[in-house]
């Protein structure tokens, strides 16, 4: 063979094995991204790495298909009850050492590194909410069908009016918001949902504008963005989206929301009934810190004098039948964030009104305006819709007004008469602030025909009280103060550190809120109280029976556990046991394991990322 040829030849077959040795090595040493593809609905985060193909189009998915709950089986740890519908939370209180289905569903908001522990800070900082739960679980999952078993016996009937739904939203995270899209989509029967009108107020996060726009295009035909020219609040954005809509019904959803199963029919069946209906959903809670759906009672919606909105228990001759739980119940008031109108009974009524900002006090507006201008307002206990409840609002006015009080305000004085007298009692600091001009809505209170607030007092809600001279306004009549159920203690005895050979201990007094945790000397035979833990069947740790363990705390920059008010809602407060001998201490809400730390000569407790190191060992002794 010619020698230019030969080394033309070795030179192809060098290059090649260098190519290979380097595409081998990058593939060997490169950490396999566990983080969900943000196009795909379903996320496998606890299976090995899989390749997700992009959504070819619209596509309703069928939550009952083997398919989907083969995979939501797999990944959220949820089995169904044979015969039944119902989708059912699968909690186990006992660990078992072979349930890797039970891991999966434990350790969602495991951080495993540094880049997870940015995600979840720079959501809680962004949306307050645990941003790194919310982009591992998906567009799609199933959830527990909340409603009471009577629900499903329910039959509507045919040719009911199609719905507009309008979500409004101001710098939402991408996989709340595409998940409230989603869970739209996948449980609307397609005659019913005309179409969903997406209202972007002003938002200033990129993956709010092409990224957005261009998901649109490539898979929601259904959904119609538009987009505000400048900041306008909740009242204008949700008055320009229902100018946008042209169904016959206007859904109201907040933008980080998940629809249940068949939650649109007993809305838009009972509009039907008389366009003069105004109906809101039953609001399951879903936990800003873990994402666990939860169901909420049956309660309807009142306000304090603060002008406030707030939770009322239904009178009891109002619940006498079973039949009770499942029809439309009256409520006073509505939170605001859901509810079904009548496209044309929204524009009768005065839309919102124009003249309050942001946020705040539009729900008492609307809610004051219904009753006392012909209609009614309902909740449908067979429609359920989750919403994630935040600990605080992660925005607020552009110019920092206090939109609460001036909106307020615009209610007190449009439509309280003489009653307006006991807002000022409770707030006497707003008579003097300013609240803009209100007489258009005057003007629409009078063309309307509207009756007086004590009318309202008198007919909708007799069970309000009025506050005294000093603002204090006793419980509403025929109020329960509502008392956290009993929890039963699964394990009983002192916390050990396994490498150590130390307890956990208060480094104060076991009843002083707030106190950090540090190892100290066990006490073998007779315990002090003072290391007596309880392990409840709800996974609270109870220090003397007094106290819980809690992850709200930090300090120096760290995460350090503490001792807290015992509040029962699981969050931060709750703790499983993991690893391979289960005896991590795992907080969902926070992502991490309890661990012993080092620190001016005392080992206190921390919260660190998960890890085999005995330092993160605990065990129950009695």
């Amino acid at each position: 063979m010619n020698r230019q040829f030969r080394y033309f030849w070795l030179g192809c077959i060098v290059t090649s094995l260098s190519w290979a040795f380097v595409v081998y090595y990058s593939l060997s040493t490169q950490e396999p991204n566990t983080q969900p593809i943000p196009h795909e609905g379903y996320s496998n985060f606890h299976q090995r790495l899989r390749f997700h193909p992009k959504n070819p189009g619209f596509r309703h998915v069928d939550l009952d298909s083997p398919d989907f709950q083969e995979r939501d089986e797999r990944f959220h740890g949820r089995r169904r009850k044979d015969g039944i519908r119902n989708e059912v939370l699968n909690e186990r209180n006992r660990p078992n050492k072979n349930d890797e289905t039970d891991q999966g569903a434990n350790d969602i908001g495991l951080i495993k590194n540094a880049k997870d522990q940015i995600t979840r800070e720079e959501g809680y900082h962004l949306y307050a909410f645990n941003q790194l739960i919310s982009d591992r679980l998906g567009f799609h999952r199933a959830i527990p069908d909340t409603r009471h078993q009577l629900c499903t016996s329910k039959h509507y009937g045919p040719n009911l009016p199609p719905a507009s739904i309008v979500v409004c939203f101001y710098n939402e995270a991408w996989s709340a918001l595409l998940r409230t899209i989603h869970s739209v989509i996948d449980r609307t029967p397609k005659e019913l949902l005309h179409e969903i009108v997406l209202v972007d107020d002003f938002s200033n996060l990129d993956h709010l504008k092409d990224k957005l726009e261009q998901y649109i295009d490539a898979h929601l035909p259904l959904v119609r963005l538009h987009r505000t020219t400048k900041r306008e609040g909740l009242m204008r954005a949700r008055t320009f989206g229902a100018d946008h809509a042209t169904g016959e019904v206007l859904v109201f959803l907040d933008s980080h929301c998940e629809v249940n199963r068949n939650w649109l029919e007993p809305l838009v069946s009972r509009i039907a009934e008389d366009k003069r209906h105004v109906v809101i959903p039953i609001i399951d809670i879903v936990s800003s810190d873990t994402f666990e759906y939860q169901a909420s009672p049956l309660v309807r919606g009142g306000f304090n004098w603060g002008m406030h909105f707030r939770w009322d228990q239904i009178p009891e001759k109002d619940l006498k039948t079973k039949a009770d739980y499942v029809n439309p119940v009256r409520s006073p008031t509505m939170a605001g964030g859901l509810f079904a109108i009548d496209r044309e009974y929204f524009t009768y009524l005065g839309k919102y009104d124009q003249g309050m900002d942001v946020w705040g006090g539009e729900n008492l507006e609307i809610s004051f305006r219904i009753w006392q201008c012909g209609g009614t307002l309902e909740i449908i206990p067979c429609s359920r819709v989750g919403h994630i409840f935040r600990k605080r609002r992660p925005y607020g006015s552009p110019r920092g007004e206090d939109t609460m009080t001036k909106n307020s305000l615009r209610v007190a004085h449009v439509w309280m008469d003489e009653y307006k007298e006991y807002y000022f009692r409770v707030r006497p600091d707003a008579k003097i602030k300013a609240y803009g001009d209100i007489s258009s809505r005057v003007e629409l209170r009078k063309r309307l025909g509207c009756k007086p607030f004590k009318w309202y007092l008198d007919n909708v809600y007799p069970e309000q009280t009025l506050p005294d001279e000093q603002g204090h306004a006793p419980v509403a009549a025929n109020q329960q103060i509502f008392a956290h159920p009993k929890h039963t203690p699964v394990k009983l005895g002192q916390l050990k550190h396994r490498e150590s050979g130390m307890c956990v201990i208060s480094t104060k007094e076991i009843h002083s809120k707030g106190a950090l945790l540090k190892l100290g000397p066990c006490y073998d035979g007779r315990q002090k109280t003072s290391q007596v833990w309880t392990e409840t069947d709800t996974h609270e740790f109870m220090l003397a029976d007094l106290l819980c363990l809690d992850t709200e705390g930090s300090r120096r920059g760290r995460a350090f556990p503490r001792l807290m008010k015992c509040h029962f809602e699981k969050g931060s407060q709750e703790w499983k046991w993991m690893g391979e001998e289960h005896n991590h201490l795992y907080n969902a809400a926070s992502g991490k394991c309890m661990a012993v730390i080092t620190e001016e000569g005392e080992k206190y407790m921390s919260m660190e990322i998960c890890s085999e190191d005995s330092n993160m060992e605990f065990e129950f002794v009695r």
